[in-house]
Formats: structure tokens, sequence, C-alpha cells
């Protein structure tokens, strides 16, 4: 276990105990110091108990939300409990962590936003990959302005997953499906780069035998004459790379993933040896026929979990503002939207939406 500050830690209460909050949350919280992951809320507290032996668990979602004893609510339920218990944690003055996607639509996660300030807590979405080393790599070539203006970007998150397994994520019900649950992360990292699209164009479909919920999505996030490719597939073996940029001075090519969470998976303890390290360079190409190689920096998902600290005490600013979190709900919405009739969706964007995001990268 981490080392401990002097003063009492903040007291932790993490609602769900299936994939995010048994592979993301538990270790990331318990890594980072004045956090306290005090109580789960599982009706399995015997698979919680077997990971966590030392942290109380109760089968009563309420009763963690009117614990005393907690400060921060953690939400890594199903995705259609998100708003609703959000909204009971923050009614009992509760700080709260929603993992993504923030709500079913951007109706409810504005209510959310709103709420929130009135209650005068924060509130934040677990938007953990703006700390993968790949994201971190790209984000830095468009800093350093190594390839001019960007016209093209791609980015893939996808997995080999033929067969259709049985839970809640791959079977009818609201807020299931691919598109709900990565492309918040290809969303909110696009918005960090290039701010707010015009226009959402969108594409997508059930491809495997069996499926029941969307498993392939294509989205196109129009910036003038630039294009933002958002792409996510159950059905690649191989040979796509995460990111692919294509800009006035030249090319970018990051290959594979960040390794963070196979770490995870396999029981590395966040900032242990080797935690995020990326030994995928990046390929920069400036048309020649030999690209130069840049070292990824190292990813770090604890730096949300750090931040979000800082931002509880009064040290710092939150991570993932609620109406940052909003904006990628309503592109997540335009998806749907122009995917069902084939229309694009131009988003009518709120000034609280507009002044949520940094000036865009490629802008600066």
């Amino acid at each position: 276990m981490p080392s401990k500050p002097s003063t009492a830690p903040m007291r932790v209460a993490l609602i769900g105990y299936g994939y995010a909050g048994k592979t993301f949350h538990a270790p990331l919280i318990r890594s980072v110091a004045g956090l306290e992951l005090a109580l789960v809320a599982s009706r399995d507290a015997a698979k919680v108990h077997a990971d966590l032996p030392d942290v109380e668990v109760v089968a009563d979602v309420q009763s963690a939300l009117h614990d005393p004893r907690i400060s921060l609510v953690v939400i890594a339920s199903p995705n259609d409990t998100h708003a609703p218990l959000a909204r009971a944690a923050l009614e009992t003055g509760k700080h709260v962590v929603v993992d993504k996607p923030f709500a079913l639509d951007a109706t409810e996660a504005r209510a959310l936003a709103v709420l929130a300030q009135r209650q005068g807590r924060v509130l934040s979405v677990f938007q953990n990959r703006r700390w993968d080393s790949d994201f971190l790599g790209v984000k830095q070539v468009l800093e350093q302005g190594l390839l001019g203006e960007v016209m093209h970007f791609e980015s893939h998150i996808d997995r080999f997953r033929p067969q259709v397994r049985a839970r809640w994520r791959e079977q009818r019900g609201a807020g299931s499906g691919l598109w709900y649950d990565l492309g918040p992360h290809l969303v909110d990292q696009a918005l960090l780069l290039f701010g707010l699209p015009q226009r959402v164009l969108a594409s997508m479909a059930v491809q495997r035998v069996h499926g029941e919920v969307t498993d392939w999505a294509h989205v196109v996030l129009e910036y003038g004459a630039r294009r933002v490719i958002l792409h996510a597939s159950m059905l690649v073996a191989g040979g796509s790379p995460r990111f692919v940029l294509h800009g006035t001075g030249g090319s970018l090519v990051k290959a594979l993933p960040d390794r963070q969470e196979a770490q995870l998976l396999a029981g590395l303890h966040p900032g242990a040896d080797g935690w995020g390290v990326d030994a995928d360079a990046m390929q920069l190409h400036d048309g020649s026929d030999h690209p130069v190689m840049i070292a990824t920096p190292r990813g770090d998902q604890r730096r949300y979990y750090e931040a979000l600290y800082e931002a509880l005490t009064g040290q710092g600013v939150n991570p993932v503002t609620p109406w940052q979190a909003v904006s990628v709900m309503a592109v997540l919405d335009a998806a749907i939207a122009c995917a069902t009739t084939g229309n694009p969706v131009a988003p009518a964007w709120s000034t609280q939406e507009r002044e949520a995001w940094p000036q865009s990268l490629t802008t600066r």
C-alpha cells in the first residue's frame, strides 16, 4: 500500500464491483495517498473480500450513499444506473465520480451538472484514458507542432471478441453496446485535442453472430476541412493502428495501445516497476522513406485520482468537469441519431459546454 499523508485520508465508497470497479477504480484509488477505499457496495461480498479483505462491503447502495463517514462516492455500476445514483449521492451531500458514460443522454447529464453546482459538490467523470501513453504521445506531438496543421485524425479502440458474452454490456438494454462503452473515451480525447465539432456523422452495426447490440461504430467529427474519425469494433484481430494523423507537415502513426489495462488485469500494482511504460515508439513520417521514431511517454492513470484529490482538498481543479462530460454525451447522442436517421447532426452547444474545453491544440 502507498504511504498516506499525516492528515486523515478521505474515505471513499465504491458502488459496484464488476469489471470497471474491480479492474480500474479499486486499485487506482488505493494507490493514491489521501484516498482510502473504505466501503464497497456489492451483492457479492466474497468476490470483493477475495481482493480487498480489509474493506467493508454492504449490499445496500443507499446505506453507502448515506454513510456519514464517506466523503466521495465512486459509481461503477451498470450504465443505466449512473445518473440516478449520481443524483442520489449528490443530494446526500457527497462528492461524486461517475464512470463513463456520464449518463444515458445529454439531457440527464445536464441535469446532474446543474445539481452538482447547486449542491456545491465536486462531480467528475472517470476519463482515465486521458492518461494513456498513446494519447499522451499524440498530444505531445501536437503540442510541439511537428505535423503542421492536422487535417486527418483517426482514433481506434478495437477488440477481437467474436463470441458474444453473457454480460449486460452485450445484451439489449439502456446504455449497452460498444458505442456507450468505448465511445466516451474516443470522443473525450478528440474534444481535448480539437474542441467541439461542427457536425457529427456516424454509422453503426451489429456484426457478430448472435449479437444484440452495436459492436461496430464509425463516427466522423467535422471541423471545417478537418476530419476526425473515431472507430470501435469487436472483430479486429490485429493490424489496426491506435492512432493515425496526417497534417500539412507530416504524418504520425501510433501502432499499439497503452498497456495499463493489461497490466491491471495481470495484477500489476499501479506505480510498480514498469507501470505505464510503453515500448512502442511513434512513427513520424515527413515524406521520405525513413520515418523518425519518437519515444512514447509513460502513461499513468493514477493521475486522474491524484488530480481529483487535489480538487477535493482545494489544491487543484476538477480533472474532468461535468460540462465537459455533458458535451461528450451530446456527441454520443448526435452519433446515435445520425446512425439511426442517416442525417448529419450539428449539435447546438451551450455556453457552458463551449467554455468547458481548452483551446484546440491545433489553433494555438
